[in-house]
């Protein structure tokens, strides 16, 4: 009950309180559905049918019931801020809005958010607990939308072991007592519309736990957030208007397979900074041009960005999600990511976004213990923490949990036409064991390792974007040997589109550190990932993982001087351009940056001024834009026919070579790893007739030597590595050549 020090010194009214119970707890900020209190009610009061209105605001001191048509209805007190008044021959629902009068003098006119129905109906509280909704986006979270003809915002959020949450905002002073939220059902899902609450409201959740603790949380599904550090969610709306809708439909019918995909990896924040403006990063609007324009130049086909949801803590690259569904405002608005997304479709650049659905960070006003539990994460330890990175993992295996993780992959395909997610971390959710010793995890339900619920979460993901967003891809960053990461589920595997090639990776840096006169001791390294080609849909990645923490940059890891290092690194991109696989480069590799990448600075762009690095940049350009135009040397990415070596057994001359397929036509590559340059250097010929060389990448152009590379050769009946036909080429030191037949 209300304290009788908080009751009003007139008799109760009873036909105008209802239940006296309810209304304690609504006081006391513990009632779980204050709109059977608050709000419009049928009632009949000494013998007349009407409806009685109830208010409740703990420092107003008088509430007026505004209506169309009739006179200001002075409402009563009935103690603890609760008001009440009879409307005599009225019906529910009844339109009407309520005035607050303070003791200082100031009013507060608004529209009730207790005389609304749900905004969520009965069929996305079962998806939502089933983890199945699609569009959880545009029902849980904040949305602007008109209720019975009044704007406002509908505001959505899962806390279903809270006793009670409300949202409090700049448009109520913060104050949890103002809007506590209703529960809908035993969904779990607490609800509100509050009308005039418009697009920029800064807002949060005051959650009340089962042990009567506060929390103040941001909104899990918050579409937009306050710029770090503060960490308010932000009420907004789309605007954008899409002019890519021709790219979207062409999307729809292609084979990503059977297509080039050269990838250009980039962390937004420190491709580029403006030194006049205390080095702030570009904004995406910026970008959309200076960035679109440079990669497009460099020959590349897509884009790979950064993780671009939320995240507190910069230094974590985006890695450390705060935010699930709310692209970072270091940037811009969403609206502004819309726009870049947009331009970069219509210059012909598909764009990858990092996501990250393998753990999250333990900032307290985010997902960690949610509604004062284990709610996102697991409650053991040996489940829910993450021993390497100091996190919180996922809960995979509850359904809502699930749904979270589902949706906002396909939030950000179909709302901002990402065409594609790099998921991040894959092998540390397949196993219960990842970085553990034993006796730190716990066996699954077969005693085995496997993490079945992230498995069973990663198959519907892939199912989920293939029907949801035609010709989006999906890559793994998986680690392990783990068998189908990129096998149909179907047949039993994960389903991912591609998987990155962290075997060819490794072997292939570790072989380029060998000064070129060791390198035939390891020739191995560079043949040995052919032997499991086909066991995946590989990309070869050299990305900002191996350009961090001590490992130096690209360049630095190459032997010599710097005419050798340059070299290596042109032999290394066209070894990367022209063997199996789609391709990913991180940013400033095109200018080979000296040192390891920073996110607190800008790439190095003031080496562009040195010839040299100029000029390994028109290489990049170059082996770009003939790998686009050359079919054989992408369609056969996945198929046995699409490669064959000619030779890879020369290991005294550290040389090799190798046909790419696509049908009758093809393309012969040499490489010679050492700076010895090779004359008359013979070769079997996948086919009689004559070559033409395509690519050196020893051309003054390219920073080369020049070295009398021949520009056309014919084949002679010469049988030689196992084939009829062989030509004689002059290898050119540290040098790559491509030849195509001519006719």
């Amino acid at each position: 009950m209300v304290p009788p020090s908080l009751r009003d010194s007139r008799p109760p009214r009873p036909e105008l309180e209802g239940d006296s119970d309810a209304l304690d707890r609504l006081w006391r900020g513990e009632h779980s559905s204050p709109h059977q209190v608050l709000g419009a009610h049928p009632a009949t009061v000494d013998g007349a049918d009407g409806v009685v209105v109830r208010a409740f605001h703990p420092d107003a001191t008088l509430v007026e019931c505004w209506m169309e048509g009739r006179a200001p209805l002075a409402l009563e007190s009935l103690g603890g801020g609760v008001f009440g008044g009879f409307v005599p021959g009225a019906r529910v629902p009844l339109r009407y809005s309520l005035r607050f009068l303070f003791p200082d003098g100031n009013a507060w006119h608004r529209g009730d958010p207790y005389r609304f129905e749900p905004t969520l109906g009965a069929l996305d509280l079962h998806l939502f607990n089933e983890g199945t909704h699609r569009r959880l986006w545009e029902k849980l979270g904040s949305r602007t939308t008109v209720v019975d003809g009044e704007p406002g915002t509908a505001f959505a959020v899962w806390a279903p072991n809270a006793t009670r949450v409300s949202v409090v905002g700049d448009f109520n002073g913060w104050d949890g007592r103002l809007l506590p939220m209703r529960t809908l059902g035993v969904s779990g899902i607490w609800e509100l519309f509050v009308p005039a609450v418009g697009e920029g409201a800064l807002y949060k959740y005051e959650i009340r736990t089962a042990s009567g603790g506060l929390l103040l949380k941001t909104d899990p599904l918050a579409r937009a957030v306050e710029l770090p550090p503060a960490t308010a969610s932000c009420v907004t709306a789309a605007h954008h208007e899409w002019r890519d809708a021709e790219w979207m439909q062409a999307r729809a019918r292609r084979q990503p397979l059977r297509e080039p995909l050269a990838a250009y990896e980039v962390h937004l924040g420190s491709w580029a900074r403006v030194p006049e403006e205390g080095h702030r990063s570009l904004r995406y609007r910026e970008l959309a041009t200076r960035l679109v324009e440079h990669v497009r130049r460099l020959g590349f086909t897509h884009l790979e960005v950064m993780p671009l949801a939320e995240h507190a803590y910069y230094p974590s690259w985006g890695y450390q999600t705060t935010s699930y569904y709310a692209p970072t405002t270091r940037y811009g608005s969403a609206d502004d990511l819309r726009f870049f997304v947009d331009a970069c479709h219509q210059a012909g650049l598909g764009v990858i976004l990092d996501w990250v659905p393998a753990h999250f960070p333990r900032d307290e006003f985010a997902l960690h213990r949610f509604d004062g539990t284990a709610l996102y994460e697991h409650e053991d330890p040996r489940r829910g923490a993450h021993p390497d990175w100091g996190t919180l993992i996922f809960n995979y295996g509850r359904n809502e949990v699930k749904n979270f993780l589902l949706a906002n992959a396909l939030y950000w395909l179909r709302e901002f036409h990402f065409d594609g997610l790099r998921i991040d971390a894959v092998a540390s959710m397949l196993y219960l064991d990842y970085s553990r010793s034993p006796g730190e995890w716990v066996p699954n339900e077969h005693g085995g390792r496997e993490n079945l619920e992230a498995i069973e979460l990663l198959r519907t993901l892939n199912l989920w974007v293939a029907e949801e967003a035609p010709g989006a891809v999906t890559i793994a960053e998986e680690s392990t040997s783990w068998s189908g990461v990129t096998r149909s589920v179907p047949d039993a595997g994960l389903g991912f589109t591609f998987k990155w090639n962290m075997g060819w990776m490794h072997d292939t840096l570790g072989y380029f550190r060998h000064d070129p006169v060791h390198r035939k001791h390891h020739q191995d390294e560079l043949t040995f990932a052919m032997l499991y080609e086909r066991t995946e849909r590989f990309v070869n990645a050299l990305s900002h993982d191996e350009v961090v923490h001590g490992k130096g940059s690209l360049l630095a890891k190459m032997p010599g001087d710097m005419w050798q290092k340059l070299a290596n690194l042109r032999l290394l991109y066209a070894y990367q351009w022209t063997r199996p696989g789609k391709k990913l480069l991180f940013m400033g590799s095109e200018l080979a940056q000296p040192g390891e990448w920073s996110h607190d600075s800008s790439v190095d762009w003031h080496l562009m001024e040195e010839p040299a690095r100029r000029a390994l940049g028109e290489w990049l350009a170059a082996l770009g834009t003939f790998y686009r135009s050359t079919p054989a040397l992408f369609r056969g990415d996945y198929d046995d026919r699409g490669f064959e070596w000619i030779d890879c057994d020369d290991r005294e001359q550290s040389v090799l070579s190798f046909v790419r397929r696509d049908g009758e036509s093809h393309v012969v590559v040499a490489l010679n790893f050492t700076p010895v340059p090779r004359t008359g250097y013979r070769i079997g010929a996948p086919a009689a007739g004559s070559y033409v060389e395509a690519l050196s990448s020893d051309e003054p152009r390219f920073g080369g030597s020049g070295y009398g590379t021949r520009k056309a050769v014919s084949t002679e009946p010469v049988p030689w590595h196992f084939r009829a036909q062989s030509m004689q080429l002059n290898l050119p030191p540290l040098g790559a050549l491509v030849l195509v037949p001519t006719g």
